[in-house]
């Protein structure tokens, strides 16, 4: 993989060591799922669809950067920085509110992790060269979202990026969203509203995941009404055949993000920006 670096020294010295007794912080998501995202987040299509998305996407803005500092605000189990550490090489900071995520990643071999709260992040300014936040910001009570954008834009040195990814559609709410604690969902206007300012540039707002929209909306509302199910989680295996065929139009539009492509809807919203001041 492309851009390898080597391991920086930490940019705060006073939050690198994962202690989560001494956390007095109330965990955001539902802490049952963090078992099921761990279960399936290697090989689950939508995980695996989403990570092709997402890396297509900025690999087009980080060519010729350096990487020398990486804060994922909102890790959960840490899958996915643990993928960063490995397969990139890069130095990576996993950072999450709740210690059940976090007991996850540290079973895992995931480094540096920190606890802490993307509103009130334990960093100092211009700490890091690329700040990711993914599907974080909806679980966050609406009005406190305003924080952890300015904590996420402070925290990145002048010139490094922004990606942030989230839920999107108020509409598209489910019985998944009401099991794992989403408070809000994101328009692609919102979510760049949210974050532009004088400190940083919107380089790319775009919608994904919108070829599965239809089936979407069918099962959500229409479906789901009819069975009239208590909430639970959506993150379930399926049989393999099923995996590879919703795996298909995630591929799609990650090789259309690749060329530089944007989706006009989806059931996701990405946003990349660069600290300009």
């Amino acid at each position: 993989m492309p851009f390898r670096t080597s391991m920086a020294k930490p940019p705060c010295s006073t939050a690198w060591r994962y202690e989560p007794s001494r956390a007095m912080v109330t965990p955001l998501m539902n802490p049952a799922e963090y078992a099921n995202i761990a279960r399936s987040e290697r090989d689950f299509w939508w995980y695996r669809g989403m990570r092709q998305i997402l890396f297509h996407l900025l690999d087009r803005y980080l060519a010729g950067r350096p990487i020398t500092r990486v804060l994922e605000a909102g890790c959960g189990t840490g899958y996915f920085s643990w993928l960063l550490q490995h397969q990139r090489h890069w130095p990576v900071v996993p950072m999450d509110i709740s210690p059940d995520g976090l007991r996850y990643a540290r079973q895992m071999g995931v480094e540096r992790m920190v606890q802490g709260d993307a509103r009130n992040l334990p960093f100092a300014t211009g700490a890091f060269d690329l700040v990711l936040s993914l599907d974080m910001l909806v679980h966050l009570p609406r009005g406190t979202e305003l924080a952890a954008a300015r904590e996420m834009t402070r925290v990145l040195r002048r010139g490094g990026l922004l990606v942030v990814r989230t839920p999107a559609l108020e509409l598209l709410r489910s019985r998944h969203s009401e099991f794992v604690g989403e408070r809000q969902r994101f328009t692609r206007r919102r979510l760049a509203e949210l974050f532009s300012g004088p400190s940083l540039k919107v380089l790319r707002a775009t919608y994904a995941n919108s070829l599965l929209l239809p089936l979407a909306l069918a099962k959500f509302r229409l479906w789901e009404p009819l069975l009239r199910a208590p909430a639970s989680s959506g993150v379930e295996p399926v049989a393999p055949w099923l995996d590879r065929l919703l795996y298909a139009p995630l591929a799609v539009e990650a090789a259309w993000m690749r060329m530089g492509g944007n989706l006009p809807i989806g059931q996701s919203v990405l946003l990349v920006g660069e600290k300009v001041d």
